[in-house]
């Protein structure tokens, strides 16, 4: 045991949300019974990467009597787990294989290439969006539009969100994170025809601004009564800062 820094959790302000466990590189934290958890202190190496995530001011670090940090441990506990990443069912993340064909000759197949797909639980650090033709759609295009796998889904890593009702500043600085830490390949935004809902695409914008990239840009529209109305060329962000 040696005194040194590492995680503390405050039970009583921790909702069990989960956001904060894919940050952990280490695989130290779980959700159990509702609540975060540190596994085992050799885990945790006190750096604190996962404090940004907590929204609600539950985690920071302390020093304590603790046993050392271990980095074989960690090793072995991440070989471990690979396959079943630790914490709430909601963010882990997960790679389904896309089916072509269905054994229901009148079912449709799922076109999703990733879990978890809401931009509050998205990870922005992970590789799978290396490469990607990056989908991001408000929340409610996949129920007005009924073709959303086939016309938008297909061969796309997808994010959804909602920049009415989530908090516009999280999610800019996700995005950018997300933009700065993937090679995307391009990216369209799908948004419904109402007013709040074009937020999502300038949100976008303004984050592969801040970027410095030039990723390209397009953006669908869907009418409320499920219609695809409005359809952009291609553009550069780094064109349209004033707009």
């Amino acid at each position: 045991m040696v005194k040194r820094k590492i995680l503390h959790i405050d039970q009583d302000k921790c909702t069990g949300c989960g956001l904060c466990v894919p940050s952990c590189a280490e695989g130290a934290l779980q959700v159990i019974d509702g609540k975060l958890t540190l596994i085992s202190d050799n885990l945790c190496d006190g750096l604190g990467a996962c404090l940004g995530e907590c929204p609600y001011g539950a985690i920071s670090i302390i020093e304590r009597e603790a046993d050392a940090f271990d980095s074989e441990a960690v090793k072995r506990h991440l070989a471990q787990y690979s396959s079943t990443q630790s914490g709430c069912p909601s963010v882990q993340l997960v790679t389904p294989q896309v089916q072509e064909d269905s054994t229901l000759p009148m079912e449709r197949t799922s076109k999703l290439t990733q879990w978890p797909i809401q931009l509050t639980l998205a990870p922005d650090n992970i590789t799978i969006f290396n490469n990607a033709n990056l989908l991001i759609a408000a929340d409610c295009v996949p129920f007005a539009f009924a073709d959303f796998h086939e016309k938008f889904l297909k061969n796309h890593s997808l994010l959804i969100g909602c920049p009415k009702l989530d908090n516009r500043e999280f999610y800019l600085n996700k995005l950018v994170q997300i933009f700065k830490t993937s090679s995307i390949q391009n990216i369209k935004v799908v948004n419904m025809e109402v007013p709040c809902c074009q937020g999502l695409y300038h949100l976008v914008r303004q984050a592969v601004i801040l970027t410095g990239k030039d990723i390209p840009i397009t953006q669908d529209i869907i009418s409320i009564k499920g219609k695809r109305i409005s359809r952009d060329s291609k553009i550069s962000p780094k064109i349209h800062v004033s707009s």
